[in-house]
Order: structure tokens, then C-alpha cells, then sequence
């Protein structure tokens, strides 16, 4: 009976319905996985016998009870935002938003033949909106949660004004390139899909290309890496191998979080690396009780603003640690894996929007999500990328996640074969520890989630190398 009841309901319905199973099925399973590793975070109590000699009972327990906290967070989190997302659907969110984004721009003297401009009224007022809804979740996960174990180095007020900024450069970028890809789709004919994945390339290509130099120093200070030893290697080790290395910049990233990380970004012949302060042991002023190395303290930014800093535990690597950190990034680049994973982004790119200009004319589409009697193209974008690719964006989401260890395995292997084995072992050990990242997974959460390898599979795989 109940089948039947499916199979008669128009197809607008079944496409709305679908969409709803599809994403609470998401949901549930992501749960599922989610209470599993729970579970053992929860069981494993005392530090496994294989992890005796590589991490102590305190660190241990230390970071099983953050992942537990970063865990349950997540649980309430996503119960939250996928009830949300359910409630406007149900309720006509969507639809009741463009009327709003029409009313508003109807102000301006604009009526319903100026779509573009209620397109991007419409995706203002949707990422205020999200902005607003968050915001209570980002600022428990900052001060309660990371303020908890020690991570957070932010006052409310830094917090709260970094928020605004970077609510102003999104706008600043996606209304914009939202205008002209629109502009594109309209005016670029039966090939317009063609056209509008060429100007997505090329959108992308400049955000890598000018993000480190132009967007990210409005959040965080960068400055060269001293002249030294450690700039000396690395521009030895990166001549080794033929990476056109231009500059080395150090990022404080302390300001925000004890959390450490390193890449480097760039096409062709400017290639520059980006090094945390808290990766490195010499520069991290979480090492430190007054001001960073090699910073006079009155050019620090924002003393009033800048939280007390406790006295940590030594944090970071030694400049061989880090020079085997970086020998495992530059892998990355001389294996290819980042052209790999642009040429995949790209194409999938290129596909989604060929769907896209099939699927745009169908008008049931539209009215299942509430759209009568018009067929806006950004509301189009929206339901058929969002929506109704959802089910190829999970599959293609895992293939990605496979993809990703294998990665990093072969950057592993990458940085052993440059004689750096026993300092990655060890870097990968103190950054582990530092980060308090939990070295025990369950199975099928660690396959489904984990893009990088547990910490205990790297280092067999780099060969039991122990540097004490």
C-alpha cells in the first residue's frame, strides 16, 4: 500500500522526498559511524601495548578525551544543522528567501526581469543567515571545547571581529564571480556549460594563485623566514629535487590555535612555502613566555587583543623534523599528486556542469522545491549541485578519501627515499602528540573518514624507523 502511494505521488513530490530519505540516510549513516568510534575512544582506556614506546599515559588520555569532546560536538552539531536543513525544505525556506531577496531589491527600483541582482541579494541574505546560525556553534567549539585542551589562543573580541572580516572577503569574492557566472549561463547559448567551467577554472586558478599572498595576510600576519640554517636546508633540500622554490614565509598561526600545519601554493616557476610558527620548536612562542623569537614587541599585532599565553610543553619540531615534514609536502608536488587532484577536480567540474545544462529545462525540478511559476538559474544551481548530485558527491567524496592515503603514503615513501625516515618518525610522533590526535580508529570510520592514514599505519609503513 505504501509503495503504491509512492508510485502514484507526482514526480515533483518523489524528487522532494528522495532528496529528504537521501540526505537523513546520509545522516544516519554518518551517525553510525560516528558512535562507533565513540565507542572506542570510550573502551580504549589504557595505552595499547604497540604504542607504549611512542606515547606516554598522560598524552593518551589527554587526547582520547578531546576527540570524545570534538565527537560529541559534532554529534549535536550535525542533528542540528541536518534539522535544519529539513525545516526548510519542509517549510518553504527556500522559496520564501528569494521572495524576500525580490521585495528587497524591488527597493531599488529593480523587478523580476533583473534576476542576477535578486540572485545575489538572495545568496547575501542566505550566507548571513548561515553565518548567524553558526556562529553560537563556532564559538562553543572555540571557547569551550579548544579552550578546554589547551588549542584556542583568541579572545571573544579577536574572535568575533576575525568573523566579520572574513564575512566581508567571502562576500566580497562570491558576489562577484556569482554575477558573471550567472551572466555566462545566460548569455552563453547551447555550450554555455563549456564557458561557465572554463571561467570556474580560471576563478580557481587566481583564488590559489593570489590566496596566500593577498587574502590570507588579512587574517594573519606573514613574514620571511629568517636567514639561517633551517632556510638554508630548505632551499637545498628544494633544489635536490627541482622545486622552483621562491620564498619561505612564516605564518602566526599561535594567535588562533596551538594547532600546527605547513604547505606550500603556487604554479610554474613562484613556488612558496608557508610554514605555522607552531610547527617549529625555535619559533613557536607557545615555547616561550614573552614575545616570538625574532619579533620586537612593538610590532606584534593587536597586544591588546593577543591572549595571555599559559606555559605549554615544549611544542613543534627541530629543524631536521621539519626539513622531513617538508621533504614529505615537496612529495607531494614532484609525484604529482597536486596536478592529479586539480586534473579530478576539474573534470568532475567539467561533468557536473554538463548534467547541469541537462537537467536546467526541467521545470518539475524546480516546482518540487517550492519554484511555480519561475525557474531562477542560481536556485537551478542550487538544487541540482546541492540536491540532486548528492548521492555522486558522496561516492566521489570517499573515492577522494581512498585516493588521499594512498597520497600520502607515496609522500611518505617520498621523503624516506631522501634519507628523512627516522626525523619523519619522530615528526610525525611529536606532531601526533601535539595536536592530540587519537592513534587508535575504528575500521570503518577510519576507511570512510580519515584522508590521511592513522598515525600507527605511517609509521609502519616508513619501516619501525624509532629516532628516540
Amino acid at each position: 500500500m505504501l509503495m503504491e502511494t509512492i508510485l502514484d505521488l507526482p514526480i515533483e513530490n518523489k524528487i522532494f522526498y528522495a532528496v529528504l530519505v537521501f540526505s537523513w540516510t546520509v545522516y544516519l549513516w554518518e551517525a553510525y559511524l560516528a558512535y562507533r568510534q565513540r565507542r572506542t575512544y570510550r573502551s580504549t582506556m589504557h595505552v595499547p601495548q604497540e604504542l607504549g614506546k611512542i606515547m606516554d599515559t598522560d598524552t593518551f588520555e589527554k587526547s582520547r578525551l578531546y576527540q570524545l569532546d570534538k565527537s560529541n560536538f559534532s554529534f549535536w552539531s550535525g542533528l542540528y544543522s541536518e534539522t535544519e536543513g529539513t525545516l526548510i525544505l519542509l517549510l518553504g525556506g527556500i522559496p520564501f528567501l528569494w521572495k524576500v531577496a525580490g521585495t528587497v531589491t524591488a527597493r531599488f527600483g529593480l523587478g523580476a526581469d533583473y534576476e542576477i541582482f535578486q540572485s545575489l541579494s538572495f545568496l547575501m541574505l542566505a550566507t548571513l543567515f548561515s553565518a548567524f546560525t553558526g556562529l553560537p556553534w563556532s564559538i562553543y567549539n572555540t571557547f569551550v571545547i579548544e579552550e578546554k585542551h589547551g588549542f584556542n589562543q583568541q579572545t571573544l573580541g579577536f574572535f568575533l571581529k576575525d568573523a566579520v572580516k572574513k564575512f566581508i572577503v567571502t562576500q566580497c569574492i562570491l558576489l562577484p564571480v556569482t554575477s558573471l557566472l550567472l551572466y555566462i549561463i545566460k548569455i552563453g547559448g547551447d555550450f554555455f556549460f563549456i564557458y561557465a567551467w572554463l571561467f570556474t577554472l580560471g576563478v580557481s586558478l587566481v583564488l590559489v594563485t593570489i590566496y596566500a599572498d593577498y587574502i590570507a595576510p588579512l587574517f594573519d600576519k606573514f613574514t620571511p623566514l629568517p636567514e639561517g640554517e633551517l632556510k638554508e636546508e630548505i632551499e637545498s633540500m628544494s633544489k635536490s629535487i627541482n622545486f622552483p622554490l621562491t620564498k619561505v614565509y612564516v605564518v602566526e598561526g599561535s594567535k588562533r590555535s596551538s594547532h600546527s600545519n605547513a604547505y606550500f601554493y603556487g604554479f610554474f616557476k613562484n613556488k612558496r612555502i608557508v610554514l605555522f610558527d607552531t610547527l617549529m620548536e625555535d619559533y613557536s612562542p607557545l615555547n616561550k613566555d614573552g614575545e616570538p623569537e625574532n619579533v620586537p614587541a612593538e610590532e606584534t599585532d593587536t597586544p591588546t587583543e593577543a591572549k595571555a599565553k599559559p606555559k605549554n610543553k615544549k611544542q613543534g619540531c627541530n629543524n631536521p623534523e621539519v626539513l622531513a615534514v617538508l621533504g614529505h609536502e615537496l612529495g607531494h608536488w614532484k609525484l604529482g599528486h597536486t596536478v592529479k587532484n586539480i586534473v579530478i577536480s576539474q573534470m568532475n567540474s567539467f561533468l557536473c556542469f554538463f548534467l547541469f545544462a541537462v537537467l536546467i529545462g526541467r521545470k518539475e525540478l524546480f516546482i518540487a522545491f517550492g519554484f511555480y511559476d519561475s525557474q531562477p538559474t542560481l536556485i537551478g544551481l542550487m538544487i541540482i549541485f546541492q540536491f540532486i548530485f548528492s548521492p555522486y558527491n558522496e561516492v566521489l567524496s570517499f573515492c577522494l578519501t581512498v585516493l588521499s592515503r594512498r597520497f600520502e603514503f607515496q609522500a611518505d615513501a617520498f621523503a624516506r627515499g631522501m634519507g628523512r625516515a627516522s626525523e619523519l618518525y619522530s615528526a610525525l610522533i611529536k606532531l601526533n602528540k601535539d595536536n592530540l590526535g587519537f592513534p587508535v580508529a575504528d575500521w570503518l570510520f577510519s576507511m570512510w573518514h580519515y584522508s590521511h592514514p592513522p598515525l600507527l599505519e605511517r609509521l609502519r609503513a616508513l619501516g619501525g624507523t624509532k629516532q628516540d
